[in-house]
């Protein structure tokens, strides 16, 4: 009886993520009437909210990522960035605009680094502990002005934000601290590829490139958002949301006491 308990336990774990597919494709189904305008939520949310406000600087910083700027701040602020976050220089274009533009521009620009082979993987992991971070926009703007309706508050925050993802970035910077990849050439590639660099000649080419290339990123985004506002739908109709909550509150109201 017991090695037939296992087997079906063994079972369930192997076919564990076919069993959650298979019961979101029935959730889709069964709860159609809710899904819908759930997915068309969502669907508004990114074409109203995330594009205006990330697309734009999506094509930013791709155009940036074809400049010389980032072995600028790369040769300036190594002094900084090693010692604190272990981390090369260049990390610190990354902290910066993610700091201005808020999620997820951190952590393209890392994700970035890597396939420019600016950074090694372990760097990598690193600054996405501490790059991607909420902008001063939503913090500021949606959450202290509309939400507190007190600019103060809102600056607070921010501030507090952004010591918060520097104390994280400290934490992290042991993270495999004596390993770097076999692959991966302190004399980065990037550096050598100086066509990549925007001149008034190729202007066009690059322009194009980031815009696919941001393009990518922002559908990919809204993929994103539309799947999950389904998820939430169907957990929501199903009862399970609810059922959730009132397991969880009690333990959150606990910890408030």
């Amino acid at each position: 009886m017991v090695l037939k308990n296992n087997f079906y336990v063994v079972k369930i774990k192997r076919n564990f993520l076919a069993i959650i597919f298979l019961s979101f494709t029935l959730g889709l189904l069964i709860f159609s009437r809710t899904n819908l305008p759930a997915v068309k939520f969502g669907l508004a949310l990114w074409a109203n909210s995330v594009v205006p406000s990330l697309f734009p600087f999506f094509v930013a910083t791709e155009l940036l990522m074809h400049t010389n700027i980032i072995q600028h701040l790369g040769t300036l602020l190594n002094r900084f960035m090693k010692p604190i976050f272990n981390v090369r220089g260049e990390g610190a274009f990354a902290f910066i605009m993610g700091i201005i533009s808020g999620y997820p521009v951190g952590a393209k620009i890392a994700s970035n680094f890597r396939k420019n082979n600016i950074c090694s993987k372990e760097e990598c992991e690193r600054l996405l502990s501490f790059t991607n971070n909420s902008g001063p926009l939503f913090i500021i703007g949606s959450v202290g002005i509309l939400m507190f309706k007190n600019t103060t508050i809102g600056i607070l925050l921010f501030i507090t934000h952004i010591l918060a993802c520097i104390t994280v970035g400290i934490i992290f910077r042991f993270w495999k601290k004596n390993k770097t990849s076999s692959n991966f050439k302190n004399s980065s590639d990037y550096k050598q590829k100086s066509n990549n660099f925007a001149t008034f000649s190729n202007l066009g080419e690059v322009l194009a490139e980031s815009i696919t290339s941001s393009i990518s990123t922002i559908l990919l985004i809204g993929g994103f958002v539309v799947i999950f506002s389904s998820i939430i739908s169907i957990l929501n109709a199903s009862g399970l949301l609810e059922l959730l909550s009132n397991v969880v509150a009690p333990i959150f109201n606990g910890l408030r006491c």
